[in-house]
């Protein structure tokens, strides 16, 4: 699975090896390195991997095992500087997400799971954000908003970076 030259920096490293005193096996902070990867790569690529399971004592499939697990985490590009999910759930189904989700790609002009080409925004959706009660809702990497109209989604895109 190794695919050359090291991607982890030392400072991520460092944050890595950090989480092993707090967990109870090497194994546990397999998670919490795929985050740290994620956060500053913005995906998890193949080499990380390698990386990852070479600092925890386990086998690259190991690692792969996790990440492959949770939809969340990419691992054949970087997204966009802002993760914008639309949730489907139930709730926000009812009240409009499948639209929204529809309005915001043809704004985006992208679908759900690419990125825009300026990379600025990966589109996805979420299956539930936890948020029914302002159905419906989006999250923009860690900022839930919440009853979102086509108007409101707009001006939100507008000001993102």
């Amino acid at each position: 699975m190794s695919t050359g030259g090291r991607v982890l920096t030392d400072e991520m490293v460092e944050a890595i090896k950090a989480f092993i005193p707090r967990y109870p096996s090497k194994q546990a902070v397999t998670l919490p390195a795929l985050h740290i990867v994620n956060e500053r790569l913005r995906y998890v690529p193949p080499q990380a991997v390698v990386e990852i399971a070479g600092l925890l004592d386990l086998a690259p499939s190991q690692v792969q095992d996790t990440l492959s697990f949770y939809g969340y985490f990419k691992q054949d590009q970087p997204h966009g500087r802002c993760r914008l999910w639309v949730c489907r759930s139930i709730s926000c189904a009812l009240r409009g997400a499948d639209d929204l989700l529809d309005h915001l790609s043809h704004t985006l002009h992208v679908q759900p799971g690419e990125t825009t080409p300026d990379g600025r925004v990966t589109l996805e959706y979420a299956e539930c954000l936890g948020a029914c009660e302002h159905a419906p809702c989006m999250l923009a990497n860690d900022q839930l908003v919440k009853s979102v109209g086509h108007q409101q989604a707009d001006e939100f895109v507008k000001g993102l970076p």
